[in-house]
């Protein structure tokens, strides 16, 4: 029970969490240190996903509109229909835009995490813990950083000169690079005149696209991050797992 919200339950504080890290709020009732593995890799996944299940504080909208200009243009090459958002067409370039904005996200996390854990007297001796709780612990710090959140493992000791200044570049590059493709994306459809729908447009107000939109955020966040999540949170349960049956 370290760490948990006492007063209402373990329920209150996965509940808590969930909802924080869907919204970008960064309010914690309880340490998201002190879960379980597989607990604490939730809080995680809902801010590698962009934050969009709820809508994260100014970029859980736009955030989803990438994954649905990236699903328009899905559906387009599986069924053959002209890839269409709002009455504008999607080409090569919002897709590239699109693309870009979905890599930098990941990008920044996990080339940070990587030099962290190989920086044996600048990233781990901040660590309370080792093996894959440590990771999780950095992991998350840069996770959050780059997601706009705010939470953190409390296991990390993250005010230090290397973590003060990478992950204010984390910060940097997760609140403001991002917006880059973004805008360049909103610029260009700005300037498309909009063409009336015709037999070969993909609906997307129907339920089956509604579908197709949560498979790419499910897809694109699982390939993306599940081999980090694998030396983690994973990893963690694993071991526990394996301790719990032989010991």
């Amino acid at each position: 029970m370290e760490g948990k919200e006492a007063r209402f339950g373990v329920s209150q504080s996965a509940l808590f969490a969930t909802v924080t890290t869907d919204a970008s709020c960064g309010a914690v009732n309880s340490w998201h240190d002190s879960f379980m593995p597989l607990g604490g890799m939730i809080p995680m996944i809902n801010i590698m996903l962009g934050e969009v299940v709820i809508g994260g504080v100014g970029s859980g909208l736009y955030g989803i509109l990438i994954y649905v200009v990236l699903s328009v243009f899905i559906a387009g090459l599986m069924v053959g229909r002209t890839p269409e958002y709002l009455g504008k067409k999607i080409e090569s370039y919002d897709v590239k835009m699109a693309m870009l904005y979905v890599l930098i996200f990941p990008t920044v996390i996990l080339i940070f995490t990587a030099i962290t854990v190989l920086m044996p007297n600048w990233g781990l001796t901040s660590l309370n813990n080792s093996g894959p709780h440590g990771f999780s612990e950095v992991l998350y710090a840069y996770v959050s950083g780059a997601g706009n959140n705010g939470s953190a493992f409390g296991g990390l000791n993250a005010n230090t000169p290397w973590y003060n200044v990478t992950i204010g570049f984390d910060m940097l590059c997760g609140r403001f690079l991002m917006m880059v493709p973004m805008l360049a994306l909103a610029g260009n459809l700005a300037r498309k005149k909009s063409v009336p729908p015709s037999p070969g447009t993909f609906p997307v107000h129907t339920p089956l696209f509604a579908i197709l939109l949560t498979g790419v955020i499910v897809i694109v966040g699982a390939l993306t991050f599940f081999p980090a999540l694998s030396l983690g949170p994973i990893l963690e349960h694993l071991l526990l797992q394996h301790g719990t049956l032989f010991s």
